[in-house]
């Protein structure tokens, strides 16, 4: 059974730095591409990153290029996402998701999902 385990979240102020950790386990991931998105009270969920198992490709959602990093530790099956220069609109509930095939933005393109860890940025 596929388990995604998020970890990491926190209360931080605004301008400082957090690194959350996705730890996968059920599935061999040498195909999948695993993806951060984000969701604030009242508000759909946002795609945040995705990085591809094996290549390493990333991408990143507009609003945090230059200031987030995804990447990935193979030998343990973990993400992680390090949040820098942290703004209060960062403010959310973050999820580790993972699909089979290349990253995307869309969130109905993953289908494994964590349970999700809160991100509190205050100003």
């Amino acid at each position: 059974q596929v388990q995604l385990v998020e970890s990491g979240g926190g209360l931080v102020q605004a301008g400082g730095s957090l690194r959350l950790s996705c730890a996968a386990s059920g599935v061999t991931f040498s195909r999948y591409t695993m993806g951060w998105f984000r969701q604030a009270p009242g508000q759909e969920r946002e795609f945040v990153a995705a990085i591809t198992w094996s290549g390493g490709s990333t991408d990143y959602g507009d609003s945090v290029v230059g200031r987030f990093t995804m990447s990935r530790d193979g030998a343990k099956n973990t993400v992680y996402l390090q949040m820098n220069s942290l703004k209060p609109e960062d403010t959310a509930v973050y999820y580790c998701a993972a699909r089979i095939g290349e990253p995307s933005r869309a969130k109905f393109m993953y289908r494994y999902w964590g349970q999700g860890t809160q991100v509190t940025v205050s100003a």
